[in-house]
């Protein structure tokens, strides 16, 4: 789901002059019957020039509600075309605590790179060259190559990373972002299957989202040829927040937890962790998708925001 808020007002504007055409919102539609399809296509089937095809399809990929490709073809190459959201939603309120000239710090953590884990079956690990350990042996989770791994899977447990503290001195923090593409973990796959995932940061709990299931109605965009399409192909793209405020994920309130409370900077890194509680109601699993797997194309990405003071 894209999320736009008015605090960021150009955004929105250029995601409303997207949708603002009937040309552009019937390629979108078309979209969602042919996962991936390419100009001259677009054109036949709207009975458009490929011109025009051309220019909306560029519109929509500028605004980022889809996402294109070039692929070798028989006479030079293609752009084939992709939804990147199912869903667009407005905040038309100014999110409290919002502020527009912080400066930010980012880094990306692949999904093999945990710091501490404890697992039980089902559990994998996988790369895009194929499985790291064999399936559904929790001790293998210890093993050196498990740090190439791109995609991880378990029913019960949990993971941790640490990240590392850097921002500059004099500055105030004032939220942290983790952004990741997750989901249930079923047998092979099930869209109705939902689990209760928890996330701490600093050994605090946060709050708890619940995912609506394990997804493998399409095959995930980066997926590997390898990967089976029995099993699990894409998650949701979730952003945990905390800032001077509360926590959120995805701008949705999930505590009152507040940036204080995690004391951030009391040591030289900062610990995320994500897994499922003991009491929760949902013990649906986790799936959690790094580069080369999924709908998109990224690890466990933090964001910290500050400001001078």
């Amino acid at each position: 789901m894209l999320e736009l808020s008015i605090n960021e007002p150009d955004k929105i504007v250029r995601v409303a002059h997207a949708l603002s055409s009937h040309t552009r919102l019937n390629i979108i539609k078309l979209l969602l019957t042919h996962n991936k399809i390419n100009i001259n296509e677009i054109g036949e089937k709207l009975n458009i020039p490929v011109s025009t095809a051309g220019v909306n399809v560029k519109v929509l990929e500028e605004a980022g509600l889809i996402v294109t490709e070039i692929l070798p073809a028989s006479r030079g190459a293609m752009k084939v075309c992709q939804r990147n959201f199912d869903d667009v939603r407005l905040i038309l309120n100014p999110i409290a605590g919002y502020v527009n000239n912080l400066e930010s710090y980012e880094v990306e953590m692949p999904i093999g790179h945990y710091i501490n884990i404890e697992v039980q079956p089902t559990c994998g690990l996988a790369n895009k060259d194929g499985m790291i350990v064999p399936e559904d042996d929790p001790a293998s989770f210890y093993y050196p190559e498990c740090r190439s791994a791109s995609i991880m899977w378990f029913r019960q447990g949990w993971a941790e990373y640490r990240f590392p503290m850097s921002i500059p001195k004099h500055v105030k923090l004032r939220s942290i972002e983790f952004s990741l593409e997750l989901c249930s973990e079923a047998p092979n796959f099930n869209n109705d299957w939902p689990s209760d995932i928890t996330v701490w940061i600093n050994d605090k709990e946060i709050g708890t989202w619940t995912s609506p299931g394990d997804f493998g109605d399409h095959r995930g965009r980066y997926n590997p040829p390898w990967w089976f399409d029995s099993s699990t192909q894409y998650g949701l793209l979730k952003s945990f927040r905390v800032d001077e405020h509360k926590s959120t994920v995805d701008n949705l309130k999930l505590s009152a937890v507040t940036i204080e409370d995690l004391a951030i900077e009391s040591k030289p890194y900062i610990s995320f962790k994500l897994g499922l509680k003991q009491d929760a109601v949902h013990k649906g699993g986790v799936n959690l998708f790094g580069r080369g797997f999924g709908d998109h194309d990224q690890g466990i990405l933090m964001k910290l925001n500050y400001e001078p003071v």
